[in-house]
């Protein structure tokens, strides 16, 4: 397991985000909700630099990431051996 503090606050994140929303239906919903989080991003970093609140960056950094972990755990997308690579 990765011991980091950017992932220890995705996984918050995604533990908060399974408390208060229905597993994704679909890699389209999956698609859908990561999009959502990437143009939230966006949105800061298309500010002047000395603009962007690098705390929002931070947490849609972090949405990106649990919603990437939650499509692939809602979908059974990670094998059995937690091994995707050979």
């Amino acid at each position: 397991m990765i011991s980091s503090p950017f992932f220890a606050y995705a996984q918050d994140e995604l533990r908060y985000a399974r408390t208060t929303h229905a597993p994704l239906n679909s890699a389209h919903e999956g698609y859908a909700v990561i999009l959502e989080e990437v143009d939230e991003l966006w949105q800061e970093i298309k500010r002047k630099r000395n603009e962007r609140d690098q705390t929002a960056m931070l947490v849609e950094l972090a949405h990106i990431a649990a919603m990437a972990g939650r499509m692939a755990e809602d979908l059974s997308l990670i094998p059995t051996s937690n091994r995707v690579y050979p």
